[in-house]
């Protein structure tokens, strides 16, 4: 039985190339991405990695927890994982995160990639092209047509103006100056409300309902996240009315059971669960066969960093829709890329026009950069069987490293 022997914890913060507004922070602009990554080795010497997006130190009294419930555990175990990750969480910090990287450590063992320990194949996954800022529709226009040159055929877009108007506008012009050449998605970013640097647009179901009428003549593929996340029965009515698809799901943090109701109510056409949020890989892959048994649609969200992105990848590649749907590729350059996105892994998860293969190392599919991880983390908590280190000094200048030289 493979024991769990140690635990580390990192803050990871890797230069972008050029400030990334997201759509859904008002008024935000992040010069990093930023995140926690967790190193589990067993008493044999195999490593399993998982990482979580970060603003800061909110994270940083975590290993306490996470070392007293897990280290000494069988490492290959996920349900009695998930049973100590839950403790935590019933007093209001979910680690369900972390679950990944005990999947990382048994494919490796088992010397598979998870998704073929979990029944899937190994297959070319077809991508669409998630952009992450509001652009004015010429920009968007100009956008889109570098991505269908790149092999995209479907590019997600978002809105979050004030005045709908504005909002339709940028779904319009868009889908007609590329009518017959790529399809558009949108998103709309109203699950949650990130209004801490000001004030956003907060819609109700009557503006969702206008605005999927508009998607609708538009032609667009999908409306995602219309409505906030909380609303189930709103977005039941809204699914039942609805002429385009309506999707959603990234952010439903109590896993398996919230999203199991949402399914049951129909509150999505398209269910879209993040693994990172929504419960780990095993929760998230029982959410998927839910999906298929109700006869609705299932493709994950990934807009996190690159191990996240694997781990929805290997879900993906698992749950049965991986020949039926797309699969997100967070792409917002200039500043968001997957070469600063993906920085300490030793391959960036890089597109051939529009498609990437199924990844088929053991595990999650992904290597450590061990330099690129020395040069952008800052080791916060180590510990063992025998003592536990916890290092907040190492937080306490959070100045972000230049970007490594290539070797």
């Amino acid at each position: 039985m493979p024991i769990v022997d140690s635990i580390d914890l990192y803050l990871v913060q890797t230069p972008l190339p050029a400030p990334f507004s997201p759509a859904w922070v008002v008024k935000g602009t992040r010069q990093t991405a930023s995140y926690y990554l967790i190193r589990v080795r067993t008493d044999d010497g195999v490593e399993g990695f998982s990482a979580f997006s970060a603003t800061g130190r909110e994270r940083a009294g975590s290993g306490d927890a996470l070392a007293q419930l897990l280290l000494g555990k069988d490492a290959t175990d996920i349900d009695h994982v998930i049973e100590m990750l839950r403790i935590p969480a019933y007093g209001g910090v979910r680690n369900f995160w972390v679950e990944p990287a005990f999947w990382d450590i048994k494919g490796k063992l088992a010397g598979k990639p998870v998704y073929e320990l979990l029944g899937g194949k190994a297959q070319r996954v077809k991508l669409y092209a998630s952009a992450g800022e509001v652009k004015q529709p010429e920009e968007r226009i100009e956008e889109a047509l570098a991505r269908y040159e790149e092999g995209f055929e479907t590019l997600k877009l978002r809105v979050h103006d004030f005045d709908e108007a504005v909002d339709i506008r940028h779904i319009q012009e868009p889908a007609l100056a590329l009518e017959g050449k790529m399809r558009f998605a949108v998103d709309c970013n109203q699950a949650f409300w990130y209004t801490g640097n000001g004030a956003g647009p907060k819609w109700d179901l009557a503006r969702a309902k206008r605005f999927c009428d508009a998607a609708h003549e538009a032609g667009l593929a999908w409306v995602e996240e219309p409505l906030f996340m909380e609303w189930y029965e709103q977005m039941a009515q809204l699914a039942a009315y609805s002429k385009v698809p309506i999707s959603g799901g990234e952010l439903h943090t109590s896993g398996y059971a919230e999203l199991a109701e949402m399914v049951t109510k129909r509150c999505y056409h398209i269910f879209q669960p993040d693994a990172m949020w929504t419960g780990g890989i095993q929760q998230t892959l029982a959410i998927a066969k839910l999906v298929r048994a109700a006869g609705l649609k299932y493709t994950n969200h990934t807009w996190s960093n690159g191990i996240g992105f694997a781990v929805n990848l290997q879900v993906f590649l698992a749950s049965g829709f991986a020949s039926e749907m797309e699969f997100e590729y967070p792409l917002s350059p200039p500043g968001w890329t997957m070469e600063a996105r993906d920085a300490i892994l030793a391959r960036p998860w890089t597109h051939n026009r529009g498609a990437l293969d199924a990844p088929t190392a053991p595990g999650l599919g992904f290597e450590i950069d061990e330099r690129a991880l020395a040069h952008y983390g800052r080791c916060f908590f180590k510990a063992n069987r025998k003592k536990a280190l916890w290092m907040p000094e190492v937080l306490a200048d959070l100045t972000v490293a230049a970007p490594l030289p290539k070797r």
